[in-house]
């Protein structure tokens, strides 16, 4: 890899069925072994199984996961002097969005249940209602920010 140029960012299309890039970056994050038409399968299942359950729009409830399960600020790791700090550092919109997409993935994956799409299907309804493995995380993440803030100097 290049040391001198960054890689531009691709941009994502929509999906076909919603328009929406979010769901398509979803797509691409459930996707395994590149079976891209099961992992559409698996979050058009969910998307039906959410608008049975609540009677609202599948998309913003879907939306309202992903934006609940965002983090604002996260912790890294940074050398000073032999010893290593968590230091807080804010997160980019992109960056967030990727770790709460993961986040929702991974505990959907954890779950108990039968399928795969419901078990998204319940992890998105939870988040969305701020309950869930995904939010939990989320405010576990803030809670180790909040408790290393004074090492917030050692910012790059």
């Amino acid at each position: 890899m290049s040391r001198r140029t960054t890689v531009p960012k691709r941009p994502v299309p929509p999906d076909a069925v919603y328009n929406s890039r979010l769901v398509n970056m979803m797509v691409r994050r459930i996707m395994r072994s590149g079976k891209k038409s099961i992992a559409y399968r698996i979050i058009y299942d969910a998307m039906k199984t959410i608008e049975e359950r609540t009677g609202t729009d599948p998309l913003e409830t879907f939306e309202k996961a992903v934006k609940n399960a965002t983090p604002l600020v996260e912790v890294k790791g940074r050398r000073v002097g032999g010893a290593t700090y968590q230091v807080p550092m804010e997160v980019k919109a992109d960056r967030g969005t990727a770790l709460a997409m993961r986040w929702l993935i991974n505990y959907s994956r954890s779950r108990a249940g039968k399928s795969m799409s419901g078990k998204l299907a319940n992890e998105l309804m939870d988040a969305a209602n701020e309950t869930g493995s995904a939010i939990r995380k989320r405010e576990e993440t803030h809670r180790m920010a909040e408790a290393n803030k004074a090492f917030a100097h050692y910012r790059y």
